[in-house]
């Protein structure tokens, strides 16, 4: 058996993993500010543009599609924010990104249900088993958040 380590050495190694943890979270947080950045503009210019062509109305969905994909990043950064403050996992965070990519999922593919063209004869069968299947994925991670709030932790919204 090991003789454990001097309890200063604990301590050594333990700041220095959490130094290691702070640098990752560091890089993650910067990654993620950047591609919400780079999305962004790239959505603004793109809306810019069909404005000036006047084909504002040619891709809704893949607008929508980045717009909630943009959402959906943001709410990734607060998380990381989250977990390096708290210095902990906090389980709302991730659920509220979870459902953002949900229904960002639900709205594409409703939209793509409406598109004529989009669904031909039996094309249409796997998009409503998947509408079903997101659906119930939804009520799942309202049920966790519920679970949650009767635990007592603070909801999501309320951001320091």
């Amino acid at each position: 058996m090991a003789a454990e380590p001097a309890p200063a050495t604990r301590t050594w190694i333990a700041r220095a993993f959490t130094a290691v943890e702070d640098i990752i979270y560091l890089g993650l947080a910067v990654l993620l500010a950047g591609t919400a950045g780079v999305l962004l503009v790239g959505a603004f210019r793109e809306a810019v543009g069909s404005l000036w062509d006047g084909t504002q109305d040619a891709d809704i969905v893949g607008r929508l599609d980045r717009l909630l994909l943009i959402l959906l990043v943001v709410e990734l950064l607060y998380t990381v924010q989250v977990s390096f403050r708290e210095r902990t996992l906090v389980p709302g965070p991730f659920l509220l990104v979870g459902l953002i990519a949900v229904i960002r999922r639900v709205l594409v593919v409703t939209a793509a249900l409406g598109h004529p063209g989009t669904t031909g004869g039996t094309a249409i069968e796997p998009l409503l088993w998947e509408l079903g299947v997101l659906s119930a994925l939804i009520l799942a991670i309202a049920v966790a958040f519920a679970l949650l709030r009767k635990r007592g932790e603070a909801p999501v919204g309320e951001r320091a």
